[in-house]
């Protein structure tokens, strides 16, 4: 599952926020050289920031740091460090991103803009996030970062946003450990195939995701070729409970029909949880 990229309102909209200029800076002059000289504060931050809007992202950058190197211990190298972390985004240069992120939090750990700098921190791993085939650990890198922003700022938009984007990171997650346990099932090794479905199964953020049902579907598939009906029988009990409008619930069935045995959904099952419907004790 390839995730496109989000230019996401909260990031726009904390730029906004996070803007310093001064009127009436430019005043139609050229870009100033930036071999070291000494120059007002503000003329290095309102022209980073016009460098911004036109989307000269490099230029920005190259003020804004100039900023931090002129005053590093003025307000406005404060917020140039945040300028940063957007213009470095805006460019693609996701890990340069992430390093201003670090480097704002490590400085400024109780300012309120730590929010944001954690936040776009997320946002980088986010979008890295590669298909199923492929390593996975940028999402994991992700949804520790998303949970980092869920944890410290539970009242935020940007908590709202980063809980979403759990959801979508533990779908990824769970995708790959279908992937994985496809391919041992492909080449008749049953018994790894069935480690990686139970893990969908019983992680409870991947029961919540679109992989659970074909998760469950398979480990009665895996179960039938191990010889083990009651297991087969059980999961797909359960797979008629949570999933009865599924079509792999459809397909178990018939798999189940097909072998002789009884695939209905098990009165005492709905009266249990989820782990000890699939693995009793």
């Amino acid at each position: 599952m390839p995730v496109s990229k989000i230019r996401s309102g909260l990031i726009l909209s904390a730029v906004a926020v996070f803007s310093l200029t001064v009127a009436a800076c430019n005043n139609g002059r050229e870009r100033p050289k930036l071999a070291y000289e000494e120059r007002p504060v503000e003329l290095l931050y309102n022209t980073g920031y016009e460098r911004l809007e036109r989307k000269r992202w490099r230029d920005a950058i190259d003020y804004f740091q100039e900023v931090e190197r002129q005053h590093p211990y003025s307000e406005w190298a404060r917020h140039s460090i945040l300028m940063q972390i957007y213009a470095y985004y805006q460019n693609n240069s996701y890990a340069e991103a992430i390093a201003a992120s670090d480097r704002f939090i490590q400085l400024f750990p109780g300012n309120p803009s730590a929010a944001y700098a954690y936040y776009m921190k997320a946002i980088c791993f986010f979008e890295q996030i590669t298909d199923v085939g492929r390593d996975q650990g940028y999402s994991e890198n992700a949804l520790a970062a998303l949970r980092e922003v869920a944890r410290r700022y539970p009242d935020t938009a940007y908590a709202s946003d980063a809980l979403v984007k759990i959801d979508m990171v533990n779908d990824q997650l769970a995708g790959k450990e279908m992937e994985i346990g496809r391919y041992y099932q492909r080449a008749n090794q049953p018994l790894a195939a069935m480690n990686r479905y139970r893990t969908v199964v019983e992680n409870e953020e991947f029961q919540r995701t679109s992989h659970a049902p074909e998760a469950l579907y398979r480990l009665v598939e895996v179960s039938l070729v191990l010889g083990l009906k009651d297991e087969a029988i059980r999961n797909g009990a359960v797979l008629g409970h949570n999933f009865p409008g599924s079509p792999w619930y459809s397909e178990a069935h018939a798999l189940l029909t097909d072998q002789g045995e009884r695939p209905d959904v098990e009165p005492e099952a709905r009266r249990e949880g989820w782990l000890s419907r699939i693995i009793p004790g």
